[in-house]
């Protein structure tokens, strides 16, 4: 399946007083192209908790290459690098209209239960598991 980019526009409110974006609104943003993601994937997070699965993030860091200001039309290439079955790891490249790339990160993630403890995954929801491990670069199925 190929994942579209998520496109968004930046709000006034990202700012700072400079109308540059506020660097802690692109981790925001790395969430919402996780989401829709995830929505792509036809397993929303709304789906995966009803069903006991959390996916906290474990660590996320960006580098910022180029500013991004108020109105500007922004695209977010989002690749899910690694899937363990325990953690999964992605990637995120946000762009300008122009294709200029102005951020790049990475986050990672770990797979528990409401408990916060971790389960046998693809044991438990397979259907689940092979979606993750169908969308991963690099995972069980790899191996």
């Amino acid at each position: 399946m190929e994942i579209k980019p998520y496109f968004r526009k930046v709000n006034y409110y990202e700012t700072d007083r400079m109308g540059i974006v506020h660097h802690s609104n692109y981790i925001r943003w790395f969430e919402e192209a996780r989401d829709d993601f995830m929505r792509q994937l036809g397993v929303p997070y709304s789906k995966l908790e009803e069903r006991g699965i959390i996916i906290p993030v474990l660590t996320v860091s960006a580098t910022y290459r180029k500013h991004l200001t108020y109105e500007d039309d922004v695209k977010i290439q989002l690749h899910c690098k690694k899937f363990t079955g325990v953690k999964s790891y992605f990637e995120y490249e946000v762009f300008d209209m122009e294709g200029n790339l102005c951020v790049t990160g990475e986050s990672s993630h770990c797979i528990v239960n409401k408990e916060l403890k971790p389960f046998r995954f693809k044991k438990e929801f397979p259907d689940i598991y092979e979606i993750f491990a169908e969308a991963a670069e690099e995972g069980p199925k790899h191996w």
